[in-house]
C-alpha cells in the first residue's frame, strides 16, 4: 500500500503508511485495533465517544509495550498477538502527532474496577456502516486510518470484510 495523504476530522493533514516505520522510529502514541474472538474490541471515552484504544508511549517503554498497556488499562483486554500495521503522522496547528497502529488479537477480557481515562470495553460483532455520520465515536474513527488499517488488517490475517 502506497502512503495516503487525508485530512482527519478536524481537517488536519494527515500521512498514512503501511511500510514500516516511515515517519518515525519511536513514536510518542499508539492506537491498536482489536479482535476478540469473532468481535471487535473497543473502549467508550466519556467525552469523545467510542474507539479502539490507544495512547501515549511512556518514558522508558516501546510503542508495542505501550500498546499492550493502553488495550489492557482500557479494556481490560490482554493481547495473545500484537502486529505493526502501520504508522500515521497528523501535521496538528501546534504540533506533529506520530503513531504507531497496532493489530492486537485478545486472549482474554479481564474484568477491572477503573479501566484508566475510559468507561471500559465495548464489544460490537460489526463496525457500522456510517460511523463517521455517529455521535456515539470518536473523531479518531472518523478519518481514514480506520478503513486504511482496516483493509490492511484484512489483507494479512482474514481475508474478510470488517464493516
Amino acid at each position: 500500500m502506497k502512503e495516503q495523504v487525508f485530512q482527519d476530522y478536524y481537517h488536519n493533514q494527515v500521512r498514512f503508511s503501511a511500510a514500516d516505520h516511515p515517519y518515525s522510529r519511536e513514536p510518542k502514541h499508539v492506537w491498536v485495533v482489536c479482535r476478540y474472538k469473532k468481535d471487535w474490541l473497543l473502549t467508550k471515552h466519556p467525552s469523545r465517544g467510542i474507539e479502539f484504544p490507544g495512547g501515549k508511549v511512556e518514558i522508558g517503554e516501546t510503542a508495542q509495550e505501550a500498546a499492550e498497556r493502553e488495550v489492557y488499562e482500557e479494556t481490560g483486554g490482554v493481547a495473545e498477538r500484537l502486529h505493526y500495521i502501520g504508522q500515521y503522522k497528523v501535521a496538528g496547528k501546534s504540533e506533529t502527532v506520530i503513531k504507531n497502529v497496532y493489530f492486537a488479537e485478545i486472549r482474554k477480557i479481564e474484568d477491572k474496577n477503573s479501566y484508566h481515562e475510559t468507561l471500559g470495553p465495548v464489544l460490537m460483532r460489526n463496525l457500522p456502516s456510517k460511523l463517521k455520520s455517529s455521535s456515539e465515536y470518536s473523531f479518531i474513527m472518523k478519518d481514514e486510518v480506520l478503513p486504511l488499517s482496516l483493509k490492511e488488517i484484512d489483507r494479512r490475517f482474514f481475508n474478510i470484510t470488517p464493516y
